[in-house]
């Protein structure tokens, strides 16, 4: 008898051969028992998961001597038929080489007679979804209302090619990705069945390649057979098909980790003279990292990892080491390395630039989080001393992952003399008494004051740009503000739909409704005052109150305060104040520009 390889040696023959296909396998074996049987199913699923063999099993049940039976006998001359691809009445068809119009006709025709020896004629064709439109066309007829002696098995790789019309007659039945552990087991046996000695770590590495196909699994172990004999190493798996041993990925996932560009770029170097497949070994790194935050965010369940022990010890280890951010992070930049490599001129440089971008995510900090810093540092310098000037500061080249190139720290500075700081001096703010800032009649410059307080009780951040702001109309439903061509950069940071929707929401609340709002560079009028922040409001007893109290009964307060006398400002005691300095240490910036 000639040669049979591997995979056709050891095709599972029956439902309880089938490994890793179960909840498809029940269901079937069950619609036999109870004969609930339909007259079309189709098998979904990655290739070598073993949809045609489901198709031929199911048929040997369906026509059987004494069927339809799940146990039928193994020396049933109609299943060994079935098996040897010579029953009349079981039509295997290629759906790439028969997808004509021509070819469903023809087989319309043949299913109106009844089967030469078995109870049904079945017909499987496989990839189906190369069939044209046509063809589908033409078989929806007789697969929605068939003879009842017919049945249809289809089987297909791309379901979404199938016309829904198709699908909507059909039981579908979508088969899984077999686990590498039941990989792992199915070639250990069939390697005690042909004599062959393999190591763990060489069947791991099979099950790796394989990506869940047991077709391709078996493909491989039939490989190295005649390559290695009858003794099988990981060295050989990995020499063979260019993969990376599994220990090797974890020194390099801990080098990453670690933060050692040195021990990282020698790994790769090693791996790549090696002659390592660079795409398989991004691929392999990020799922580890997969695994690391699976790991991670559950706790250290193993049941959803397919992981072997010493794996597992190493998943733990990493896991400890990073938070969640961290490595999704990580992962975000391995996923764009591996999606751009096979564009790339050079795919080691890619690679080694993918791997040193992974090393600096590991650390960056979003957006949300410098915002959230920047804001708490404000609201520090606040209790202290009133908000005047404004910095830029721009983050370093190390910071390039925050996804911003720009970072502007509203701080406030303090006056020093001889060492002891001086009090910060009263500040009063402009405001019309006679008219509320947010009376609908009131002047433009008011309702402009009215929504800088509402805003600055919400973001002070926010409120930090748009005071350098004045109000230019409200016409029309449409409330224009104006940036002077001196703070003109300003625009890009506050014209936004996020800024837009605050200060609609606070003309709404000062009755309002319905307004656009809309920023342009215009000059500011000429002797404008420039609001400042509120005065702090003292205790009910402090002695400040008391002191306010008796000003009251003494003399009756004026309508309007006078603006203070401009504050003496040094920006070189500005640039050496503690706070910005804290903030430059914690940023990693630096002041470009100060601002009076």
């Amino acid at each position: 008898m000639s040669y049979q390889v591997i995979a056709r040696k050891y095709r599972p023959q029956r439902f309880a051969d089938v490994v890793g296909q179960e909840h498809v396998t029940r269901t079937l074996a069950n619609a036999i028992r109870q004969s609930r049987i339909a007259h079309a199913y189709l098998f979904v699923g990655p290739r070598g998961t073993g949809k045609t063999t489901l198709a031929r099993i199911f048929a040997k049940c369906l026509n059987c001597t004494d069927g339809p039976n799940v146990d039928f006998a193994d020396d049933d001359p109609r299943c060994r038929e079935i098996t040897e691809g010579r029953s009349l009445d079981v039509m295997e068809i290629d759906g790439a080489s028969n997808r004509g119009i021509e070819e469903i006709r023809e087989l319309r025709e043949t299913a109106r007679y009844a089967p030469a020896a078995s109870r049904f004629k079945i017909y499987i064709i496989d990839e189906v979804h190369m069939l044209t439109k046509e063809a589908f066309n033409a078989l929806l007829k007789t697969l929605e209302e068939p003879p009842a002696h017919v049945k249809f098995m289809f089987a297909t790789t791309e379901p979404e090619k199938v016309l829904p019309t198709i699908l909507s007659r059909c039981q579908r039945f979508d088969l899984r990705r077999i686990p590498s552990t039941l990989i792992v087991k199915h070639l250990a046996h069939i390697a005690g069945l042909e004599k062959v000695r393999i190591d763990e770590t060489a069947l791991q590495a099979i099950a790796r390649g394989a990506d869940g196909g047991m077709r391709d699994a078996e493909s491989t172990l039939d490989q190295l057979i005649s390559f290695c004999g009858e003794n099988i190493v990981e060295a050989d798996v990995l020499s063979m098909f260019g993969l990376t041993a599994q220990g090797q990925i974890l020194d390099l996932a801990r080098h990453l980790i670690a933060g050692d560009t040195d021990a990282t770029l020698r790994s790769l170097n090693d791996l790549s003279r090696g002659g390592k497949d660079l795409a398989r070994l991004l691929s392999d790194l990020l799922g580890h990292f997969r695994n690391v935050l699976i790991f991670h965010v559950s706790g250290g369940d193993a049941s959803l990892l397919e992981v072997s022990e010493s794996e597992l010890a190493s998943l733990k280890e990493d896991a400890s080491r990073l938070d969640a951010d961290a490595l999704t992070r990580i992962m975000e930049v391995l996923t764009e390395g591996e999606s751009r490599l096979r564009d790339a001129a050079s795919r080691r440089i890619w690679v080694e630039v993918t791997l040193l971008k992974a090393i600096q995510a590991r650390n960056t900090v979003s957006i949300d989080t410098v915002l959230q810093r920047l804001q708490q540092l404000r609201s520090d310098s606040e209790d202290t001393s009133p908000s005047i000037h404004t910095p830029a500061i721009r983050p370093s080249t190390a910071s390039a992952h925050r996804q911003t190139s720009q970072s502007e720290i509203p701080a406030t500075p303090r006056a020093h003399s001889a060492g002891t700081p001086a009090p910060p001096p009263e500040v009063t703010p402009i405001r019309e008494e006679s008219t509320p800032a947010h009376t609908p009649g009131g002047s433009l410059e008011s309702l402009w004051s009215g929504i800088l307080e509402a805003i600055g009780r919400v973001s002070a951040f926010t409120r930090s740009y748009l005071i350098e702001a004045h109000p230019v109309s409200f016409e029309k439903k449409t409330l224009t503000i104006g940036f002077d061509p001196e703070f003109a950069d300003h625009l890009g940071l506050v014209d936004n739909p996020k800024t837009r929707t605050l200060v609609q929401t606070k003309l709404h609340e000062l009755g309002h409704d319905g307004v656009t709002v809309r920023f342009i560079e215009a000059e500011a009028p000429i002797g404008r005052p420039r609001p400042v922040a509120p005065e702090p409001v003292a205790p009910e007893h402090s002695p400040a109150s008391f002191n306010r109290a008796e000003s009251a009964s003494a003399a009756p307060a004026p309508a309007r305060r006078e603006t203070p006398a401009p504050v003496k400002f040094s920006k070189e005691d500005f640039k050496n104040d503690a706070l910005i300095q804290k903030a430059l240490e914690i940023f990693k910036g630096q002041i470009v520009d100060v601002r009076a």
